[in-house]
Formats: C-alpha cells, structure tokens, sequence
C-alpha cells in the first residue's frame, strides 16, 4: 500500500484534543487495510516526526435500519491514535 493513501483525514473531537495535550498523541481515520508499521511510516514521512507507539480501534460496519426493500448499511473504518516522541510536534494540530 502506498503511503499518501495510509492516512486519510485527521480526527479533530474533544477527546482527541484531549489526549494530544496529556499523552502526546494524535489520531486519524486510516484505510481499513493499513497496519501499523505503514501508519507509522507515514506518519514519519508525512509530518517528519518521529513515532514511538501506533494503537488502532476498528469500528465494525452497521446495518441500519430498512427503508422500504433496501437495507442500507454504514461501512466500517479504522482509527489510529499516534503516540509521538517527546517534543514533537504536527504543526497540523497546533492551536486548535
């Protein structure tokens, strides 16, 4: 897998905002087939940083409810929090 399609958007909420500012960590939403050797990588590459740890979470796709025949269904994706090495920083996160 190349490594500009590993990471796919940024997750800015109040929990990631949170742990950016106590633990040092970022989180993305990443392809569903990334592992974390690639994230890491792209990370790195990316953002020019240096990553000590990568913990993913994969949310399992829903059914949702019928409407009419058709059963719609949300997908599932995959998110990666990042921890970075002390005193680096993603400038992308900064003052938010």
């Amino acid at each position: 897998m190349e490594i500009t399609s590993v990471l796919l958007k940024p997750l800015l909420t109040e929990k990631t905002t949170m742990i950016k500012d106590e633990a040092q960590q970022v989180a993305f939403m990443v392809h569903t087939q990334a592992n974390k050797l690639e994230i890491k990588q792209a990370v790195e590459k990316a953002f020019d940083v240096k990553v000590e740890a990568v913990n993913v979470v994969r949310r399992a796709p829903l059914n949702r409810e019928r409407q009419g025949r058709v059963v719609g269904r949300k997908p599932g994706w995959k998110k990666a929090y990042v921890t970075l090495r002390q005193g680096d920083k993603i400038e992308f996160f900064e003052g938010v």
